[in-house]
């Protein structure tokens, strides 16, 4: 099987612009093709935020300043 993606390096590890369906630990061979700067994706604060799959109050935004400022 062979799918393509994009992904990010960081000087370390590279990181996928999407999720990926594989188990984990599955072995992969990766081949790099390093895209010109026209091509490469700029990732928005939104796409940032949504990958941390945070949790919190449904009421959140709603009651933001009891959240940050009642003791």
């Amino acid at each position: 099987m062979v799918e393509k993606i994009t992904a990010v390096f960081n000087g370390q590890v590279f990181y996928p612009a999407e999720p990926i369906a594989l188990p984990i630990n599955t072995r992969v061979r990766i081949s790099i093709e390093i895209l010109p700067p026209s091509e490469q994706e700029t990732v928005s604060f939104l796409q940032t935020a949504r990958s941390l799959n945070l949790e919190g109050p449904s009421n959140w935004s709603a009651n933001i300043d009891k959240y940050l400022y009642s003791k």
